[in-house]
C-alpha cells in the first residue's frame, strides 16, 4: 500500500519533471556488476584483452551493432593481429578487410592512428584520456571507453545505449541535448562509478542498454537494477524516456553504371579518399539528371569519365542498397568496348581488371551487387561485337 501511494505521487510529479537528471541510486553499481560478471556475452574482444583489441572493437562499435561487429572484428584482427601489422598495411588492404562494414573513414583513420602509434618503431600506446583523444578517429566516447577498459582510468563512457540507460535511471527527459545533456548524464553516472572497475561498469551499462534496456519495450521484468530505476518506479512506460526525435529522411540517389568489357576484363576506377565511400573501386557511372533516362545517363557518364564510347548498352537489372548516410538505386548496364573501332587505351586513373582482380579490390556493396547481375565476362568477341539492348530484363536485388 505504501509503495502504491508513493508511485502515484511520483507519477504525478513526473508530468512536470525537470530535464536535469537526478542522482542515481548507489545500489545500482553492485547489482549491475553482479549481473554483468555472470551474464556478460562471450564477445571476442573480451578475450585476450589488450589496448589494440579494445581500441579496434570500440571503433567498429561506433556505428555498428554488436552482432555484425563480431564478424567484422574477427575478420579484421585475423588479418591485422597487432598494431604493427595494421600500420604496415596499405590503405587498399585495410579497406578490403573493412568491405561491407560501412563508414569507411573509420578504417582509414584506424590505419592512420596505427601509423602514428608506431611512428618511432615499437608501439607507443597512449596512457591518458587526452592521449587517446589525440589519435585520428578517436572522439570523446571512444577515448573514454578505451582508457577505462585498457588502462583502468576512472572515466564514464557514454554511447547511445549508456545515455538511454542513464536517462531512465535518473528520470531525465534529456531535453538538453548535445554536450550539455551528455555532461549532465556523465556527471550522474560518475557519482556511482566503482573504484577500480570503471571499465567493467561502462561495459555493463552498455550491455544492459543493448540487451535489456532497449529503445522500445525495455525488458524491465528481467532487469537486474529495475528496482532502483526511477523511470521504472514512476512511469507506466519507461520506454518513453528519452523522448524520441524523428529522423530526417535518408537521401535517395538514382544512378546508372556501365560494366564495360574488353577481352574479359572490366574497366574500374578508385574513388577519391574523401567521402563516405572514399578509396573504394567502382564502375563508371553517375547520378541520373533531370530529363534523362538511365541509359542516357550511363552513356553520358561513360564518355565524360573515360572518353570512351561503347556500342549498344544492355540493361541487366536494378540494384537497391541502403547505406547509413543515403540509399542508392543503381541501373546496371553492360557493354563491350569495340576495340577495332577505338584505340584500346586506358584512361588515366582507371584500370582494366579480371573478375578475380576486381573481387580482390575493396568495393561498395552496391557495386558488388551490380556485378552479380552483370555476371562473368563474355571473353573475346567478334570485331564489331555490339550488344542489343534488352529492356525486358528487370532483375532487382
Amino acid at each position: 500500500m505504501i509503495l502504491t501511494r508513493w508511485k502515484g505521487v511520483a507519477r504525478r510529479a513526473s508530468r512536470t519533471a525537470t530535464t536535469r537528471p537526478g542522482r542515481p541510486s548507489p545500489k545500482i553499481t553492485p547489482a549491475l556488476l553482479r549481473w554483468f560478471d555472470t551474464r556478460q556475452r562471450p564477445l571476442p574482444w573480451r578475450r585476450r584483452r589488450n589496448p589494440y583489441r579494445v581500441w579496434v572493437s570500440e571503433v567498429i562499435l561506433q556505428q555498428t551493432r554488436v552482432l555484425p561487429a563480431v564478424r567484422i572484428f574477427e575478420r579484421f584482427v585475423q588479418r591485422f593481429p597487432n598494431v604493427q601489422s595494421l600500420a604496415e598495411a596499405s590503405e587498399e588492404e585495410v579497406l578490403k578487410v573493412w568491405e561491407g562494414a560501412g563508414y569507411y573513414a573509420r578504417a582509414r583513420r584506424l590505419r592512420a592512428a596505427a601509423r602514428q602509434i608506431c611512428a618511432h618503431g615499437a608501439p607507443r600506446w597512449p596512457r591518458t584520456l587526452e592521449g587517446w583523444r589525440s589519435l585520428p578517429g578517436v572522439g570523446s566516447y571512444t577515448a573514454a571507453a578505451v582508457a577505462s577498459l585498457a588502462d583502468a582510468i576512472p572515466v564514464v563512457a557514454l554511447d547511445a545505449n549508456a545515455k538511454r540507460v542513464a536517462a531512465r535511471w535518473t528520470l531525465a527527459t534529456v531535453a538538453e541535448r548535445g554536450h550539455r545533456g551528455a555532461s549532465a548524464l556523465e556527471h550522474a553516472l560518475g557519482s556511482i562509478l566503482p573504484t577500480g572497475r570503471a571499465g567493467a561498469f561502462n561495459e555493463a551499462v552498455m550491455e544492459l542498454g543493448e540487451t535489456i534496456c532497449t529503445p522500445r519495450a525495455p525488458k524491465c521484468g528481467i532487469c537486474p537494477v529495475s528496482r532502483y530505476c526511477l523511470a521504472f518506479r514512476t512511469l507506466d512506460d519507461p520506454g518513453r524516456i528519452p523522448p524520441r526525435v524523428p529522423r530526417a529522411p535518408r537521401p535517395r540517389i538514382s544512378a546508372a553504371v556501365v560494366a564495360l568489357e574488353r577481352n574479359g576484363r572490366w574497366l574500374v576506377h578508385r574513388r577519391a579518399s574523401e567521402g563516405p565511400l572514399g578509396g573504394l573501386w567502382e564502375l563508371p557511372g553517375g547520378k541520373i539528371e533531370r530529363g534523362e533516362n538511365a541509359e542516357r545517363t550511363a552513356r553520358r557518364e561513360l564518355e565524360e569519365e573515360t572518353c570512351l564510347q561503347a556500342g549498344r548498352l544492355e540493361g541487366v537489372g536494378t540494384v537497391r542498397h541502403a547505406y547509413t548516410q543515403f540509399a542508392v538505386e543503381l541501373h546496371v548496364f553492360r557493354a563491350d568496348l569495340d576495340a577495332p573501332l577505338q584505340r584500346p587505351t586506358t584512361p588515366a586513373g582507371w584500370r582494366w581488371v579480371s573478375p578475380r582482380e576486381f573481387e580482390a579490390l575493396p568495393r561498395p556493396i552496391a557495386t558488388v551487387k551490380a556485378m552479380r547481375l552483370v555476371g562473368a565476362p563474355r571473353g573475346p568477341r567478334s570485331p564489331r561485337g555490339a550488344i542489343g539492348h534488352n529492356p525486358s530484363v528487370r532483375k532487382t536485388i
